[in-house]
């Protein structure tokens, strides 16, 4: 591997100090009064709307949706890990930051087991060419990010120029179901209903 030891200790002090702080945030934060009543029962989004503009991530898990790349369509080593999904069937603002809450403590997890399986010996990378000409056909991939699923699709016709290639972010498509979600909603119940879709303007920006 290409890290040091001093980097894999200071991980680990850092799972051990992070757990800590996760029983902090759900002292202060979850169990804060005004936090649940701006949250709880505030930014219904059911299954069905999930489906129908395809969210995915912690949107969708909030709703009740069983879905993670990593565990339904296993990639990478994430078949070697044991971890959990989140999923909670409020389908409110509060549920999804729970979430996201509970991933916090799954990511430390999956950590944890990648630091213990790290291999040993020298930095061994293959060559890759320069230029890669993929085989004519249509591929598509996903891996599981902190928003959602994040797919790509690529037509190739053999050239070293992909003939079409389409990125789908999790936040472009979790975005588009705010206009439906939000009617009828203050204002500033509008805002934490934003906030709980975790939008990133940059990764919407097409």
């Amino acid at each position: 591997n290409d890290i040091d030891d001093d980097f894999i200790a200071g991980t680990r002090a850092f799972i051990t100090r992070m757990r800590k702080e996760l029983k902090m945030y759900a002292k202060l934060v979850t169990g804060n009064i005004i936090l649940q009543k701006r949250l709880i029962g505030h930014g219904p989004i059911d299954k069905d709307m999930c489906q129908r503009y395809g969210a995915t991530g912690p949107v969708a898990r909030g709703s009740g949706i069983n879905y993670d790349v990593r565990k339904n369509e296993p990639y990478s080593v994430y078949p070697e890990f044991d971890f959990d999904v989140p999923v909670y069937d409020e389908c409110d603002s509060f549920a999804r930051y729970m979430v996201r809450m509970d991933e916090m403590e799954q990511s430390l997890r999956i950590i944890e087991q990648a630091l213990d399986k790290l291999p040993d010996g020298p930095v061994n990378p293959k060559k890759k060419p320069k230029i890669i000409k993929p085989p004519a056909g249509d591929y598509y991939a996903a891996v599981e990010t902190a928003r959602g699923n994040f797919g790509i699709r690529m037509v190739s016709d053999g050239t070293k120029n992909a003939y079409r290639l389409k990125l789908r972010s999790p936040t472009y498509s979790n975005m588009h179901l705010f206009d439906e979600a939000c009617r009828g909603m203050l204002i500033s119940d509008a805002l934490a209903f934003m906030g709980s879709l975790d939008l990133v303007i940059p990764e919407m920006d097409r």
